[in-house]
């Protein structure tokens, strides 16, 4: 049954740099939905509302709020910030649901790196380089570094930007053989490699893959001045002069009509990570 969405103050002026209002960012996420949905779906959300858009104060809600519509899909699941007490998470599996988190004030889009029906399952592993001060050209390189990594123990990861000056590359795992425990043991390696190998300016985030660790989607658009999407790339797009803030909406969409889903493999991971580690 498909529904209708409203979208509330639709030229409230979300990016004023770029003029893109709320509409703007409601019609991306629309056009995206097809490639965005599934690496959302049965994933726990946690909601980020923006009071007023991207550059106004926020806050993080767990539980389905009590204004969401009745049929918009949720997963009880337990949560060590709360002790251990069950907290309604909403699933984001449907275009409709997406919609209206995006009216209710979600710019950019968080969910687990586990599903809701084993979640204590990765399905990848998230190598999250941060710069730490250094420029966006040491992280490319550090991500050309995880590359060779992976060939070498012949594994496939995929490189994507946040949208921030940080990137992602996610490794694929089947998740019957993979706990976050692996899955952080794998990162660990990787993080230790690249110390060894001098790019101590560019860390690895290992702690992010754990239980309930909220992580950026891939096509969200952050709320940044330049509007920028955490985008997924091809490995022959990351170099030096790689720049996260060249892919705004409009330029992801047109990525997307081009390229497809340059992380489909994601989606059906098949890899293990026992002889790696």
């Amino acid at each position: 049954m498909a529904r209708r969405v409203e979208l509330h103050h639709p030229d409230q002026v979300w990016w004023p740099e770029l003029g893109l209002r709320k509409r703007d960012a409601f019609e991306y996420y629309d056009a995206i939905a097809p490639v965005l949905l599934p690496h959302l779906r049965d994933r726990p959300f946690t909601i980020k509302q923006h009071y007023n858009g991207p550059r106004s104060p926020f806050r993080w809600i767990k539980d389905k709020p009590p204004e969401a519509p009745e049929w918009i899909r949720t997963t009880p699941q337990p949560a060590k910030s709360r002790g251990g007490a069950i907290v309604d998470y909403v699933l984001v599996n449907d275009r409709a649901t997406l919609l209206w988190l995006v009216d209710y004030g979600c710019v950019d889009l968080h969910v687990w790196t586990a599903r809701a029906d084993r979640p204590d399952r990765p399905d990848f592993v998230l190598l999250d380089l941060d710069p730490k001060g250094a420029p966006f050209a040491e992280v490319a390189n550090a991500a050309l570094l995880v590359r060779e990594m992976l060939d070498a123990l012949g594994l496939e990861g995929y490189p994507m930007t946040t949208g921030g000056d940080g990137m992602h590359v996610r490794v694929p795992v089947a998740r019957r053989h993979t706990t976050y425990e692996d899955a952080r043991d794998f990162a660990r390696v990787v993080e230790t490699t690249l110390a060894r190998a001098g790019r101590g300016g560019v860390k690895l985030d290992v702690k992010m893959n754990g239980h309930g660790q909220q992580i950026v989607a891939p096509y969200s658009i952050r709320p940044v001045p330049e509007a920028a999407v955490a985008t997924p790339l091809e490995w022959d797009e990351v170099d030096r002069a790689l720049d996260p803030a060249a892919s705004t909406p409009a330029a992801v969409r047109v990525r997307v009509e081009r390229r497809g889903d340059l992380l489909a493999p994601l989606l059906r991971g098949r890899q293990t990570l026992a002889a790696a580690v």
